[in-house]
């Protein structure tokens, strides 16, 4: 199979980097990044945010917000853009990132009410990539990707 250049969330690679300091090591991310170019992002820690942070979620206004009240929007929308500023850098073709994020969900993500609820929507690095043609694909959908990247190969 040809090699990829792939956006990947840094959490799914083992890294500390989720809001409570730990990771979402996801042993299938990475046996399918094997063999790959695989360029490792938390937008949240690119835009600036601390590890360990308060938990945060995208607020049906497109805001980010910590439980706590504090506005995180502008930290999520620069983490964003240095995202695909890496993504355009290194010339990944897509990105596999953590599902459920407020910043790399792609199509589910939490209401906004820390009450567990999933609404659709995406976080704000996935909207960001999409909208500037790099296909994001959460973990538990790698065996579609897998499948497409069969199909074309």
């Amino acid at each position: 199979r040809a090699t990829m250049k792939i956006l990947v969330s840094a959490c799914l690679l083992g890294e500390n980097c989720k809001y409570s300091g730990g990771n979402n090591y996801n042993q299938a991310v990475c046996d399918f990044a094997r063999g790959h170019q695989v360029v490792p992002v938390c937008p949240e820690v690119l835009g600036g945010l601390p590890t360990p942070r308060p938990p945060a979620e995208r607020q049906p206004d497109g805001r980010v917000v910590t439980r706590e009240g504090g506005d995180v929007t502008a930290e999520y929308r620069a983490g964003a853009e240095k995202a695909l500023e890496l993504a355009r850098a290194h010339g990944c073709t897509l990105a596999v990132l953590k599902e459920r994020s407020p910043s790399c969900g792609r199509g589910q993500i939490y209401d906004g009410t820390f009450s567990h609820t999933l609404i659709p929507g995406s976080g704000v690095a996935a909207q960001l990539l999409e909208t500037q043609g790099i296909p994001v694909y959460g973990e538990s959908r790698l065996d579609e990707l897998i499948g497409q990247l069969s199909a074309e190969g």
